[in-house]
């Protein structure tokens, strides 16, 4: 299978493996525990904090770990809002944010009254500024604002946001799951006041993540009691999965400038597959400096999106429909609703995504095969 669904999740790295299993069978200790085979573990635990905090720009004292992109986003969420000292229960976010931002949102709404705006894009991939400006009320204490759109790959403008915030004293908390490991992220980070990742979008282990808070806040810990991460979440830290994910995310940003290289190399390589048949397409291709090469978003006219993902399975490509915590929903994705793409013209989006070690006769291979399709020529 020639895999080109790595905004989805990531093989583990051969390092960030090896990282993995030393910390799980040398620094096997409870951080927590006061003897010294925990200090071992604490103290590479708190190595780790120093380096993801340095890969950000930020103290390290603003570094929690948690399970992942879903906790990361929930428990920030929460913390800002505990934190506020502005009355009020309107949040504003974007109609393309991530599920687990939704959701949060969602409950927020039913259970605490919440009112939430959502601001769709604009026809360049972004959240319309002048759009949010106007939806924010006296009442507004919290913007929640994707980095980076999973699905076609724009990066949003975090510092415009950041300014119409901190002259209105509402707190920006940004999801960046999808743009850590493949941006630099110092400027963004300095300008939240909290931001969320996922170690297994970058080629580290599955089941954890971590969440920058500005660390002078005050917020009331999600339950009490908590000793762990200084109450930030529940649960024995996961030191194991927090090393290898640290070795990946130095790997990655180590090799940033060449891996996004590759993929534009990769991308545009598949893109000139289909530029003979691209009145078949649409292809949402944003250049300049808000576009991550290693997401492309397609859509086949004609052909419901679900339809060109078992197509392409059948021939030996994994590609998807958009979000991995969305697909199977059989409805239009956020990305597209956002962009003003509904109906059966929605439901033809495909995403296809490049790693480190995707070959170019690969997207060669597959750009060729869905100009086949657009075609409407039989596969052989």
């Amino acid at each position: 299978m020639k895999y080109f669904d790595y905004a989805a999740s990531c093989p583990l790295d051969r390092e960030a493996a090896d990282a993995y299993i030393k910390a799980a069978t040398e620094y096997f200790g409870n951080s927590r525990s006061l003897h010294d085979t925990g200090s071992a573990a604490e103290d590479l635990l708190e190595n780790c904090r120093r380096e993801l905090a340095g890969i950000l720009g930020v103290v390290s004292e603003g570094i929690y770990f948690t399970s992942g992109g879903a906790e990361s986003n929930l428990l920030a969420i929460l913390a800002l809002l505990s934190a506020s000292e502005k009355s009020g229960k309107h949040i504003i976010t974007g109609m393309a944010e991530h599920s687990s931002i939704h959701s949060v949102l969602e409950k927020l709404r039913l259970e605490k009254g919440y009112e939430i705006t959502k601001i769709p894009f604009g026809k360049d991939g972004r959240i319309d500024l002048k759009i949010l400006e106007s939806a924010i009320r006296n009442d507004t204490v919290l913007l929640a604002i994707q980095h980076a759109n999973s699905e076609i790959g724009t990066l949003q403008p975090i510092l415009e946001v950041s300014r119409i915030c901190r002259q209105k004293g509402i707190f920006l908390h940004s999801d960046c799951v999808h743009s850590f490991g493949k941006t630099v992220l110092k400027e963004a980070a300095r300008n939240v006041d909290s931001l969320s990742f996922s170690a297994h979008k970058f080629y580290g282990p599955k089941g954890v993540g971590g969440v920058y808070l500005n660390p002078g806040l005050r917020w009331n810990a999600f339950l009490p009691g908590v000793s762990h991460e200084k109450g930030f979440r529940p649960g024995t830290i996961n030191i194991p999965g927090i090393t290898g994910m640290t070795v990946a995310a130095q790997k990655a940003y180590e090799n940033l400038n060449k891996h996004n290289s590759h993929f534009q190399t990769l991308r545009d390589a598949l893109l000139k597959e289909i530029k003979s048949s691209l009145e078949k397409f649409v292809i949402y291709d944003y250049t300049g400096s808000y576009q991550l090469p290693s997401t492309l978003g397609i859509r086949v006219k004609g052909l419901e999106g679900q339809y060109t993902m078992l197509e392409c399975n059948r021939h030996g490509f994994a590609i998807s429909t958009g979000s991995a915590c969305s697909t199977g929903m059989q409805a239009v994705s956020k990305t597209m609703e956002a962009l003003g793409v509904t109906g059966k013209d929605g439901k033809e989006f495909i995403r296809i995504s490049f790693g480190w070690d995707t070959s170019i006769e690969d997207a060669k291979a597959l750009g060729e095969k869905l100009a086949l399709m657009a075609n409407a020529e039989v596969l052989p």
